[in-house]
């Protein structure tokens, strides 16, 4: 079972900020696009999708002895225009860099797509995912680019 609290920071006013804490004790703000102190509550689903992602790619590309020396993740996503605004679309673009090979990179996506990924998962029932990667070696300044 997964755990949480939000607590709203003030009674007072119009404001809607709120502490969350998950069960495992890390505490973060959320807020609207009004009060603009933290992230809204689906800036968070969006950056949740991406860490889900990043940390079974790195995962199996470190399994598969890849030297990966940077890697970074860009999530865009658009959404229904009326509510519930739920995600209709969603890119994902992996860059990587260090010695990689661009099948593993392939590969491990995959895996996350297909078998890892619980919040990926769950935003496919409304949103196409759309991936791609880049690899940026060691030794080149030239990014090659893949759709995964």
């Amino acid at each position: 079972m997964i755990e949480g609290k939000l607590s709203l920071t003030t009674v007072e006013g119009t404001g809607r900020q709120f502490v969350a804490t998950s069960g495992t004790g890390h505490a973060f703000v959320m807020d609207d696009a009004d009060g603009h102190s933290g992230p809204k509550p689906i800036e968070f689903a969006l950056l949740a999708l991406g860490g889900c992602t990043a940390f079974d790619v790195i995962s199996i590309l470190r399994k598969k002895r890849q030297k990966v020396t940077g890697y970074d993740i860009e999530v865009r996503a658009d959404q229904n225009p009326e509510p519930p605004a739920f995600f209709t679309r969603v890119e994902i673009k992996h860059r990587l860099r260090g010695q990689i090979d661009p099948e593993a990179v392939k590969a491990a996506i995959h895996l996350s797509e297909t078998k890892y990924c619980s919040v990926g998962a769950m935003i496919s029932k409304t949103a196409k995912i759309e991936t791609t990667f880049e690899i940026l070696p060691e030794d080149s300044p030239e990014t090659l680019s893949h759709a995964a």
